[in-house]
């Protein structure tokens, strides 16, 4: 395998051998760009269909009770919420056994732990999210100050990660409670997991969603205007609601742009 060192040499030299498209003029360019547009449209138009079949999704009641250790001591699945409605469970792969160890988690399981985003906004949207595995707590501690890592992390100290289909891979298991009754709502796992990380992607698999006006969602459900909710990750506690300013921005660029100029002009 080349060295880094090997492959800077490689690219000063240029990709001569490689076949690349066709280069063209700014206009033939944005042709193929709205030719393409078309169809990431249809992509982003068909993701929102699936998200809003998922929101639709059976339930599964979890009438086992599981116990796992987490920072202050044992807890149980209802208390990972953390008061929240949704859950989303991430299980990673550090343990005895697992490659890396005990330096390190899997690869994979840490590559996408370092893509998850400020778990603020997931939290302003009513959902929790937490990565367990099997090491010990102190390890686990260890890790995250290592890798930077802020997310809550549990360890496993019952059969959940049989039960629910993460004992030999990783996967997301999605819950949702309703009082102290909590349900099983969506998994996911394998390819899946690579599109997890961003704020939109986990509430995506949650049955709530995004809790927007403009998802398809069955009656009843929580929703906002889009935009009113967004905060600074540090400002949510602060100052639930942006100030209106920052929604105008969003809602109305060229409106708020006139009427910065104007605010601008009497100034002056």
């Amino acid at each position: 395998m080349a060295t880094s060192k090997e492959r800077d040499r490689e690219q000063e030299k240029g990709h001569l051998g490689m076949k690349t498209p066709p280069i063209v003029s700014q206009q033939e360019w944005e042709a193929a760009r709205q030719q393409m547009l078309v169809k990431e449209k249809a992509f982003t138009r068909s993701r929102d269909a699936l998200a809003a079949e998922r929101r639709r999704m059976p339930w599964m009641v979890v009438e086992k009770e599981y116990e796992f250790e987490g920072p202050k001591g044992k807890a149980s699945l209802l208390d990972l919420f953390e008061g929240r409605p949704q859950l989303i469970l991430y299980r990673a792969f550090f343990e005895p056994g697992v490659f890396g160890w005990p330096e390190h988690a899997c690869r994979g399981c840490s590559l996408g732990a370092d893509q998850v985003t400020n778990l603020a906004h997931v939290n302003a949207r009513d959902t929790t999210l937490v990565y367990a595995s099997r090491a010990p707590q102190k390890d686990i501690e260890r890790l995250k100050a290592r890798m930077g890592w802020k997310m809550p992390w549990y360890t496993f100290t019952g059969s959940f990660d049989k039960d629910f289909g993460v004992d030999e891979y990783h996967g997301h298991n999605v819950f949702f409670r309703d009082g102290e009754q909590v349900f099983r709502t969506y998994f996911i796992n394998n390819r899946g997991d690579e599109a997890m990380g961003t704020t939109w992607s986990y509430l995506d698999i949650t049955p709530l969603g995004r809790q927007e006006t403009w998802e398809d969602s069955p009656e009843g459900y929580p929703q906002t205007e889009p935009y009113k909710w967004w905060n600074w990750h540090d400002n949510y506690d602060a100052e639930p609601s942006p100030h209106p300013k920052w929604v105008d921005i969003i809602t109305d660029p060229q409106g708020a742009a006139l009427r910065r100029r104007d605010e601008e002009a009497k100034a002056s």
